[in-house]
């Protein structure tokens, strides 16, 4: 019978505690003149006022509200228990530290709590990835929109009427029209565009600058030239003056600045909301609830949250493993492509480790919680993924050191083209140079610039991990499109990492039940592989098992010890052969089973050979096919395995594997890696276990196994939760896909810029007697990201 693990606490005596009920559990709280305490709250209850009370094992709780009444009746032993205060105790820790904010274009930035980047002046996010909070920032700029864009309307109505033939200005008067632009105009550049001048100001302070910096300089003077040329007419010539008598102003070039301005953001930030569509769909794996069972034996759904490291859960056929946990109880065949890929169920039995959000499908079972929250693998999961789409790639560099003096050059282009049209344009040469500043400062803005790396990381790694391939940075997918060499492991790589009987070969005389019964005799005190493999197979032929003593293990050789009062040995060729044992009548068959890939174990009972038992770790299903694959894309893969030299070298030849290096320690793996390097090659080392976390780390793009030890996966800058070649092949397609996705950003970025500056600057007026002006120049700049955004986007539809 199970032993539930008794998880009874007596909670603090105080009106902060929760109250108990039970069998040792502190009684509810009860004050004087009639009161007593709320075991969800902590609250002090009035009786006989009507509050809301439930009955628990035969003892009354009493309670503030009928919220507190509910959650006390989803899971009444969370609170009994003590429970509550575990997790308010944790939660307050977590609290105390802080919820971390960073810059999606500078991760380098991190705080506790919202704000804004003192780098770029984009709103911080949570670190997370995702926040069961609004995005406020998206909020509050939908909002700032719709005022830009009503304003604009009424603006563009009001300043284009007259060349469409609509009267308005004739029907208000030059005077009051100038009025009223400076009513529609002012909300939208001293109110809506305030978190524009805000980070514009903000990079000016620190010598960030960048976007910001250009629609701050651009708005602002297309505005205050504007102010001054209708309040204040006689600061300027009289000969600047158009026919009404009046300074021409640009207060509709402002405003539809701003309006476009808000429409790109708004577009970058659902964009942005989208490439966390992943991560969601992975927190979504999870139930939302686990069947309790408490030591008492009673049985109920109750709310994850309220699930502990500890806690016993039923998991019935169909319903999803609530959290990581082992099983105490049962079996069952488990569906685990959440993690793995492979959709044949796994069996699953007493002292098997489960993982969340993985689905049951045959029988009932009792699991004890291990990981629960943030420690589960679902959300390690979700971690990595939130961490890659923060992280930059080194072709970030090249914009970061473009940005450094792309500002100031601008301003200097818009400084000049003002100047030049001033001293040489055509009449009236003043509000020409003012026209050209301001669109060159516009049409500069380097957003897309800005945006062309991150957008293409975020949707890539979102991507990615849909289809199992988890990236640590975005350095890694850079590198991985450029490498040359791919270094394997192959226990738990190639092969499937669990050796299995392939065949029993008995001396004459000798049934293969007689041989195999014997050696799972000796071998169920052994824990090496092999002989998991040995016994295993005996109890899959209901084989018995014989009474063994004096086990013995003799290291890198074989064992010994006494079954049914003979002595068995069991163990290489070499190791037999020096006890004297003959074994010429199966040297034949064992090298030809060497020969596939198996390894040989001699079995002897005294002086008499038993036979041999050919014990082989299958190679997975597609390898065959990851390495065709990789070989079509150039590139060369060589086997690094600590297994003997004939046994790696047939699992090489099957699978068509360029070189193989048999026999190696971890040191011999990380001085390949080093060797390899030092002939120009950029490698990647694909591996499971704790023997290739060295290689993992020396190499340029460590792939770890999502199968394989935590050493493994920490060490790496990849992992494959499928645990196969498949996923390298992949990871390659991802990473070539994203480093072309990022180079096409910024082109366009580039050439927009090259191209658009000129242009706003006036180059095309001399020869087409063009000149762009301020609110085609802010229409360019927006479609410009919305253009990088758009083709980052078009990851999510690529096919791995």
């Amino acid at each position: 019978m199970m032993q539930l693990k008794d998880q009874s606490q007596t909670p603090p005596a105080s009106n902060e505690g929760c109250c108990g009920g039970h069998e040792g559990h502190q009684k509810p709280e009860e004050h004087g003149h009639g009161t007593a305490t709320d075991p969800v709250c902590g609250m002090n209850v009035a009786l006989g006022k009507g509050r809301p009370t439930l009955s628990y094992k035969g003892t009354s709780y009493h309670f503030c509200s009928q919220k507190c009444h509910d959650r006390f009746d989803d899971d009444p032993y969370f609170y009994v228990s003590g429970n509550n205060e575990i997790k308010k105790q944790r939660e307050a820790e977590k609290a105390a530290s802080g919820a971390l904010y960073t810059c999606p274009m500078d991760p380098e930035i991190i705080q506790e709590g919202p704000g804004t980047c003192p780098i770029c002046g984009m709103a911080l996010e949570p670190m997370s990835g995702v926040s069961d909070e609004p995005n406020h920032e998206l909020i509050d700029f939908t909002r700032r929109l719709w005022v830009s864009a009503a304003a604009a309307i009424p603006l563009l109505i009001l300043t284009m009427g007259p060349m469409a033939g609509i009267p308005v200005r004739e029907v208000f008067g030059e005077q009051i029209a100038l009025y009223l632009e400076v009513a529609l105009a002012s909300p939208v550049v001293l109110w809506a565009a305030a978190p524009f001048f805000a980070r514009g100001w903000t990079s000016l302070k620190t010598r960030h600058f960048n976007m910001w910096t250009l629609i701050m300089l651009g708005v602002g003077a297309a505005y205050a030239y504007s102010m001054v040329a209708t309040f204040l007419p006689l600061l300027f010539p009289e000969d600047l003056k158009g026919a009404s008598g009046h300074m021409p102003v640009y207060f509709e070039a402002a405003v539809v600045i701003v309006a476009l301005i808000f429409v790109g953001q708004v577009l970058e930030l659902r964009a942005r909301e989208k490439t966390g569509d992943a991560i969601r769909a992975l927190m979504d794996l999870s139930p939302k609830t686990a069947r309790r069972v408490t030591p008492d034996g009673d049985e109920y759904d109750a709310p994850l949250e309220n699930i502990l490291e500890g806690d016993a859960l039923r998991v019935r056929p169909g319903e999803q493993v609530p959290v990581d946990g082992i099983v105490v109880q049962g079996a069952s065949a488990i569906d685990e492509s959440l993690i793995s890929g492979e959709p044949v169920p796994v069996e699953k039995t007493e002292g098997d480790t489960v993982t969340g959000g993985t689905f049951n499908k045959t029988a009932s079972f009792l699991m004890n919680a291990t990981h629960v929250g943030s420690e589960t693998m679902l959300s390690k999961i979700v971690d990595m993924v939130s961490s890659a789409q923060r992280s930059r790639a080194p072709l970030q560099g090249l914009a970061d050191r473009v940005a450094t003096f792309f500002v100031p050059t601008v301003v200097a282009v818009a400084v000049a083209a003002f100047f030049a049209w001033w001293a040489f344009g055509p009449a009236p040469a003043f509000v020409y140079g003012i026209v050209a500043g301001v669109s060159v400062l516009i049409i500069a803005c380097p957003c897309a610039l800005g945006l062309a790396t991150p957008m293409s990381i975020m949707t890539a790694t979102g991507r990615g991990a849909q289809n199992g391939v988890l990236v640590k940075d975005a350095e890694a997918l850079e590198r991985l499109a450029r490498v040359d060499t791919v270094v394997v492991d192959k226990t738990g790589t190639l092969t499937i990492g669990q050796p299995a009987v392939s065949a029993l070969v008995p001396a004459e005389g000798v049934s293969q039940d007689v041989l195999l019964s014997i050696a799972a005799s000796l071998e169920k005190a052994s824990e090496h592989p092999l002989a998991e493999a040995i016994v295993r197979s005996a109890q899959i032929r209901g084989l018995p098992f014989k009474e063994a003593d004096g086990f013995e293990a003799i290291v890198g050789q074989g064992v010994r010890g006494d079954v049914a009062g003979e002595t068995v040995l069991l163990g290489s060729r070499r190791f037999l052969e020096t006890e004297g044992i003959e074994l010429r009548s199966l040297i034949a068959a064992s090298e030809q089973h060497q020969e596939h890939g198996a390894t040989a174990v001699f079995v002897a009972d005294g002086p008499k050979l038993l036979g041999m038992i050919a014990v082989e770790d299958p190679i997975k299903d597609n390898a065959a096919k990851a390495v065709e694959a990789l070989h079509a894309a150039g590139l060369k893969i060589i086997m690094a395995t600590g297994d003997a030299e004939r046994t790696a070298r047939a699992v090489a030849a099957k699978l068509g594997i360029d070189d193989v290096i048999a026999g190696a320690t971890p040191a011999d793996k990380q001085t390949l890696v080093n060797d390899l390097h030092r002939q120009n090659r950029r490698v990647a080392m694909a591996g499971d276990g704790v023997n290739d976390a060295p290689a993992l780390a020396a190499a340029d793009v460590g792939i770890a196994m999502g199968t394989g030890a935590d050493v493994a996966v920490e060490s790496a800058g990849m992992t494959l939760l499928k645990g196969d070649l498949e996923g390298i092949v992949k990871g390659r397609k991802l990473a070539k896909a994203t480093v072309a996705n990022i180079k096409q950003n910024l082109f366009f970025a580039f050439v927009y810029n090259t191209v658009g500056v000129p242009v706003a600057a006036g180059v095309l007026y001399p020869v087409f007697g063009v000149l762009l002006s301020p609110m085609l120049a802010a229409l360019a700049m927006s479609l410009s990201s919305v253009s990088v955004i758009t083709n980052a986007l078009r990851l999510r539809g690529i096919r791995l």
